[in-house]
């Protein structure tokens, strides 16, 4: 019979690490006597990150002896102490292959549930100083499991561990922690995990979302939708291919959309086809050869990334802008906001040509219409209107019957793009709404007509439209509206199904338990520029030259203050998936599962040759 050995408490601390500071409640030190455990926590014990540990289906966190023994032996260590892995329980007993989700434990006066395996995050191994420990764990089918607290109670090292109920389906600790995270991902296992009524809410979750790839359901292609679910299908084409600008319109004051097709062979339009200037330096012809072949379809609200030259003839710059027209067709119309210091908008609106030729990547992004018959709802400002018009313009193809609502924030008319061709679009809808803001009218704007509210769009504003509950909400524009409204949306009595954001720019980071977290503008790092493959942070705007002195891609993304998400360093947790739209890396050590196709995990990857990241 399984006993318990120690018990083990810690309150969370500051700790210096890799010139940051973290927050942590990974040092557990035992203690003597008994304890109470409540519904949270031992007494004497807390979380530092209660996003990725602690709550009521993490209440205790356990580890077995045999599990120490092997790791003294892999790692040829003699220092560990109880508490060495976090853990608030060290067990005799209860080995990860045998205990199973849904078991129940009588320890002294408390009653416990398992729930989960332990989320293996870089904190472990801070705490053991091996940095590759998150990965080990899962590899080595040693990760240990959380407890759910059934009955509070005090509890006592000594006390037997006494088994009152087994869990259904016979799944074990290490089982579950490999579907998630091991290749392999059997669909009749996750079937049967998921009948299990103690799993927790996030296990649940993740498994549930890797059920619907295997089925085909989620619209994901490769990798692991339980860890990375807003996966894009895999890209079209390696890297860039060069395509032909066929139209160039202004749609607002500072708006133009720029439609680009397959290079056919021929050479440049003439003056009566589109415009008679000459050829633009840095912006070359067509070219006779490569990259032909019709253009993939594009699913509605994905984006493209693009080469602009740059003045003077200098390094190209990377930028990526929305789709806007019709998905499905030979063309792409990409839409650009002409910034007041932007230096590719800005290029490109002086020197760009009908017949000039653009390298592109292949369209990506996640921010797409999903399928169904229910409400949806389009909430945009200014160019954030972009990838929602190629939504609208699926449904208008369609003839949907689906609720659909159309809010937009503008200025005045002048900065209201897509004004004729949104009205025109949900005109061909039977059940379609539309509501347009404007912040400043100009004398000529006509409310009723043009627009219907003066002001901004804002929760207050949704609230009185009678908007459907349940809806897919798609929200899209400036900093202020995506910084505000998507979070009010999701707490309000709205309450829709899903509320889907598209950020320009670079996204939000994810550093857990980091407290010193830079907010610096992006720049090259410090120090002598390195000699290696070049490295473009797209979304960025930075490029700079890749040095050994990183150890990966994330670190000199860090050094360049490059907004980025992780957890666990390694190649376990995918919260680094970031989209490859050029080049080629190498891992070390090799991702415990791959990600998907056109994706890289960076967090244990290095440019093999000049790479561009989705970052």
């Amino acid at each position: 019979m399984a006993r318990l050995v120690s018990v083990n408490v810690g309150l969370p601390q500051d700790v210096a690490w890799q010139g940051k500071t973290v927050r942590t409640g990974v040092w557990k030190y035992a203690v003597a006597g008994p304890r109470m455990v409540r519904r949270l926590n031992v007494d004497g014990d807390g979380q530092g990150d209660l996003a990725g540990h602690g709550g009521e289906y993490r209440a205790v966190l356990v580890y077995q002896l045999d599990s120490y023994r092997h790791w003294q032996e892999y790692l040829g260590r003699d220092d560990f102490v109880y508490g060495q892995f976090g853990e608030n329980f060290t067990v005799d007993g209860l080995p990860d292959d045998e205990v199973r989700i849904g078991d129940r434990f009588q320890v002294g006066e408390a009653l416990f549930e398992v729930t989960q395996p332990r989320v293996t995050c870089y904190r472990v191994g801070l705490r053991m100083g091996e940095p590759q420990m998150a990965a080990l764990l899962v590899s080595h089918r040693r990760p240990g499991f959380y407890l759910k607290v059934l009955v509070e109670g005090r509890v006592e090292a000594g006390q037997e561990f006494v088994k009152v109920d087994s869990g259904p389906e016979e799944v074990t600790v290490a089982d579950i922690d490999a579907l998630l995270y091991l290749p392999g991902h059997s669909r009749r296992q996750l079937a049967r995990a998921l009948r299990i009524p103690a799993l927790s809410p996030g296990w649940r979750t993740s498994l549930e979302a890797l059920l619907d790839q295997a089925d085909g359901a989620s619209g994901a292609a490769g990798g692991n939708a339980g860890l990375a679910p807003a996966v894009s299908p895999p890209p079209a084409w390696p890297g860039f291919r060069p395509l032909r600008v066929k139209r160039i319109e202004a749609e607002s004051a500072s708006v133009f959309s720029v439609t680009l097709a397959a290079p056919d062979g021929g050479s440049r339009p003439a003056a009566s086809d589109g415009d008679p200037r000459p050829a633009t330096p840095g912006i070359d012809p067509l070219p006779a050869a490569p990259g032909g072949g019709p253009l993939p379809a594009a699913l509605p609200g994905q984006f493209l990334t693009v080469r602009v030259p740059s003045e003077g003839g200098g390094p190209s710059l990377i930028r990526s802008y929305s789709l806007s027209g019709p998905p499905g067709g030979a063309e792409y119309r990409l839409s650009i906001k002409q910034e007041p210091h932007g230096v590719a908008s800005g290029y490109l609106r002086a020197h760009l040509r009908t017949g000039d030729v653009l390298e592109c990547a292949a369209p990506r992004g996640a921010f797409t219409l999903v399928a169904g018959d229910g409400p949806v709802v389009f909430i945009s400002a200014g160019i954030g209107a972009t990838p929602v018009m190629a939504m609208l313009h699926t449904l208008a193809a369609e003839r949907s019957s689906r609720e659909v609502w159309w809010l937009y924030g503008a200025r005045d008319g002048t900065e209201h793009p897509f004004a004729d061709e949104s009205r025109d679009l949900l005109g061909r809808l039977a059940n379609a709404h539309r509501h347009v803001c404007y912040s400043r009218p100009a004398p000529g704007d006509r409310q009723g007509v043009d627009y219907h509210s003066r002001g901004r769009l804002s929760l207050d504003l949704l609230c009185g439209l009678g908007l459907p509950r349940g809806a897919d909400t798609y929200v899209c524009g400036p900093p202020a509206l995506m910084r505000d409204l998507p979070v009010a949306l999701a707490a309000s009595a709205l309450a829709p199904s899903h509320v889907r954001t598209e950020i320009f720019g670079a996204g939000p980071s994810l550093t857990p338990g980091v407290t010193s977290a830079s907010v610096a503008p992006v720049h090259p790092p410090a120090g002598p520029p390195g000699d290696g493959p070049a490295v473009s942070f797209a979304r960025s705007g930075l490029t700079v030259s890749w040095s050994t002195a990183y150890m990966s891609l994330l670190e000199l993304a860090e050094a360049c203050d490059v907004p980025t998400r992780w957890s666990c360093r390694t190649g376990v947790c995918h919260n680094c998936e970031s989209g490859l739209l050029a080049g080629s890396v190498d891992y070390s050590p090799e991702p415990l599962d791959a990600p998907a196709e056109g994706d890289a995990l960076i967090c244990c990857s290095r440019p093999r040759e000049d790479v561009i990241l989705d970052l």
